[in-house]
């Protein structure tokens, strides 16, 4: 039987890309390389939203060649489509893919003569990233994704559905939509049709939520932009509980003369008041961001009003990203780029900063009930409630540490029954110890 070994670097849309693949690979005989193993074939999807991206793609192809003698590599991704030169010369690369519509011919030359529309399973998690769109015509500055995938394609609402019927029916109670620009799925199938024949994002939610599901699932949302969360959005975020109250809103600064040298298409008053309406009618939802650090000609004026708004905002999660130039983007050609000691410092404080409004909201869902999809287990060598002197019965399941990722966004622990891995358990939270929220099983 041949063997293949997958690898993704990047976001979730390459890690669902991926999946894809390998489900190709498996549907015609193949089966993954154990470790130690040859692999006769290697897949890497690689990422270039950073030059440290770039770079990982490299060194991971060379190291593929070297511990896999004789395999044969396709490689595909954003770094191949961008540099596709760079990659032909890396030992034991057989293919390069530069438009992944490509892939099926190129898989078809390495005998995989069907690549599946959707996937079935989620291979190493307890979630499903369920790709629904592609491309990016946003422009910022400091971004290189638009130049590699340039092309805004939704997939149709149909495929989606069955897709999520499908992995859910599999044992995934989480599903995760996600796309290149998520918040811009539909408008490639709305053009040239009236107003109230327009498919949006929240017409595909509605359709998801009133899928006649038999088992308790839920739906989380990658990253969005705030201009795009309409008063339709929230409203059905408010109706559908089977939607997680988690609302990623892309900021990356704080300042709004970075904001314009970004080309963002928003100004933090706006995106204010967008957060304030969201707060308002939604229940403690939690929100989480990405921020750019030392843009271009940031001043520390501008640095501290970012730490402004993540204060006063109160984000559960920031994640931060220190700037890096990519070549090809207006943003690389920009003066005054901010030396690597001071974006190392601005780091730390945000880095503090975010430790402090994390746990304020945190502090805030004490003594609620969360909805918690168990991602780990640990069994407990003395159940609770039991003296060791005591003889342990083998009658009746065990107990495990359980831990996972709250529907609001919040890592949770909690003891309950081994063998619920994948499942969604109620947890009435009592404490928050370390950045993780401790609570006990509940049926309520």
């Amino acid at each position: 039987m041949p063997t293949c070994r997958l690898v993704t670097l990047g976001c979730k849309v390459n890690q669902y890309e991926t999946q894809t693949v390998r489900e190709a690979l498996y549907n015609h005989g193949f089966r993954e390389a154990r470790d130690n193993e040859n692999a006769h074939l290697c897949f890497v999807n690689t990422c270039t939203v950073t030059g440290q991206g770039d770079a990982k793609s490299r060194q991971l192809i060379r190291r593929l060649a070297r511990s896999n003698p004789g395999t044969r590599i396709i490689v595909t991704g954003c770094y191949a489509t961008r540099d596709p030169d760079a990659i032909r010369t890396l030992p034991g690369v057989t293919e390069v893919v530069t438009d992944k519509r490509e892939l099926p011919d190129v898989l078809e030359r390495f005998g995989i003569t069907d690549l599946p529309k959707g996937i079935r399973f989620f291979d190493g998690r307890h979630r499903a990233f369920v790709k629904v769109q592609d491309g990016c015509l946003l422009n910022c500055s400091f971004c290189i994704i638009p130049q590699v995938r340039p092309r805004v394609t939704s997939r149709p609402a149909d495929d989606i559905l069955h897709e999520v019927q499908q992995l859910v029916q599999n044992g995934y109670r989480e599903i995760v939509l996600t796309g290149i620009h998520l918040g811009h799925f539909g408008v490639d199938l709305s053009r040239g049709k009236p107003r109230k024949l327009w498919c949006r994002l929240w017409h595909l939610l509605e359709r998801l939520c009133k899928c006649p599901i038999p088992i308790p699932w839920r739906i989380r949302l990658s990253s969005l932009e705030a201009t795009e969360v309409t008063d339709d959005f929230i409203k059905v975020l408010r109706d559908y509980t089977s939607i997680c109250p988690h609302l990623h809103l892309s900021l990356q600064s704080g300042s709004d003369r970075i904001l314009t040298a970004m080309r963002r298409r928003y100004r933090i008053g706006s995106y204010l008041k967008k957060v304030d309406q969201i707060n308002q009618i939604l229940d403690r939802p939690a929100m989480t961001t990405d921020i750019i650090v030392g843009f271009p000609g940031e001043s520390e004026n501008d640095f501290q009003q970012t730490c402004q708004v993540v204060k006063q905002i109160g984000f559960s999660k920031t994640h931060l990203f220190p700037y890096s130039p990519r070549r090809g983007t207006d943003a690389a050609l920009l003066k005054d780029q901010v030396p690597k000691p001071i974006k190392t410092e601005r780091m730390r404080q945000l880095q503090q900063i975010e430790i402090a409004t994390s746990s304020q909201y945190f502090q805030s869902l004490l003594g609620t009930t969360l909805e918690v999809l168990v991602e780990q287990e640990s069994p407990l060598k003395q159940p609770l409630g039991r003296r060791a002197s005591e003889p342990e019965s083998n009658a009746g399941p065990k107990q495990a540490l359980l831990r996972g990722t709250a529907c609001r966004y919040a890592p949770a622990q909690f003891v309950g029954e081994t063998g619920t891995l994948g499942q969604i358990q109620k947890v009435r939270v009592s404490k928050l110890v370390n950045g993780t929220l401790m609570g006990t099983l509940t049926h309520r």
